[in-house]
């Protein structure tokens, strides 16, 4: 099952995000088979990031729910908030 992870930035936390960045990318590296698309949500002047959104597969919720909390930025309190919603893929079909 697909699942769109959304995660948005505490404000004035750039350090944390700049300080972290090696560790999430890790995370991510270890669970790359299960993302179809991964990226930060940036400002609406395309520069600063100030969220992040991941398109992934999980078995169920308490799976991406497990994969969100062990985030070294979700583990370095960066997230204001973070969405986890059931995702179904329509475009461009397979």
């Amino acid at each position: 099952m697909h699942f769109a992870i959304v995660c948005l930035d505490k404000p004035d936390h750039g350090t944390v995000r700049a300080d972290n960045r090696p560790a999430h990318l890790e995370h991510l590296k270890a669970h790359a088979g299960q993302i179809l698309a991964g990226g930060p949500m940036l400002d609406g002047d395309g520069g600063s990031p100030l969220g992040s959104l991941l398109i992934m597969e999980f078995n169920d919720m308490a799976a991406a729910k497990i994969f969100a909390e062990a985030d070294p930025y979700a583990k370095a309190g960066l997230f204001a908030s973070v969405d986890i919603r059931p995702w179904r893929k329509v475009f461009p079909a397979d």
